[in-house]
């Protein structure tokens, strides 16, 4: 009977020593699950951190590049809109300075006395006993509105030139004011009117876009 006791009380604690090792295991166990969840936690976390960090820097970057490229383009346009403005303002300058010079030496008596200075300089300079000829629009010969008196004083201007070997000769490469040649030598005095206004916008044109630019 004793001995029956006896081995019940051994089975009894047997099996609470089964029962609290297993739990200690189980305890254990949960713990080291429980840790390398809140481990994985973590990691998973930290990785949707960086990850989100990482494309909200890349999102920054791009908006960044996409700003210095807008900013690029838009000063690129600025600088194109303000040269092509420059270019228009000069090139109206120049055919500004054009139309002045062409009303100018249209001028039947600003020609005659243009002619007279050039073949007088010619003249004392050039010809001597060589063949000359003075260049002048043709239209101021043959324009229908042109001032009667203008038109008869060239005329008698040529007269007086033809007795002292000087032609004068109407050309339609002359609008306005005069060129001297001397024929065989090649020689030419240009004081037409593109000449003139060539001269004028070499000089002008340059302190023209120094005053646009800020320079003077």
């Amino acid at each position: 009977m004793q001995e029956n006791t006896n081995t019940s009380a051994g089975v009894q604690s047997l099996i609470e020593r089964i029962r609290d090792q297993g739990v200690q295991a189980a305890e254990i166990e949960a713990d080291r699950l429980l840790r390398e969840a809140r481990q994985q936690a973590a990691e998973i976390v930290a990785a949707a951190k960086a990850e989100a960090e990482a494309e909200q820097t890349k999102a920054k970057n791009e908006i960044e590049a996409h700003r210095t490229a807008s900013l690029d383009a838009l000063q690129l346009a600025a600088r194109d809109t303000v040269l092509d403005l420059k270019a228009r303002v000069v090139a109206r300058f120049e055919d500004f300075v054009k139309r002045i010079v062409v009303k100018a030496t249209h001028d039947e008596q600003l020609v005659r006395n243009l002619v007279l200075v050039l073949s007088g300089r010619a003249a004392e300079e050039f010809i001597q006993d060589k063949e000359i000829e003075v260049r002048i629009s043709k239209a101021l010969l043959g324009e229908a509105t042109l001032k009667e008196e203008g038109k008869q004083a060239i005329l008698a201007l040529s007269s007086d030139m033809l007795r002292e070997g000087i032609e004068l000769v109407p050309s339609h490469e002359v609008e306005g004011g005069a060129r001297v040649q001397l024929v065989q030598d090649q020689l030419e005095i240009d004081l037409s009117d593109r000449a003139v206004a060539r001269l004028i916008s070499e000089r002008m044109v340059p302190r023209f876009k120094a005053i646009l630019e800020g320079a003077e």
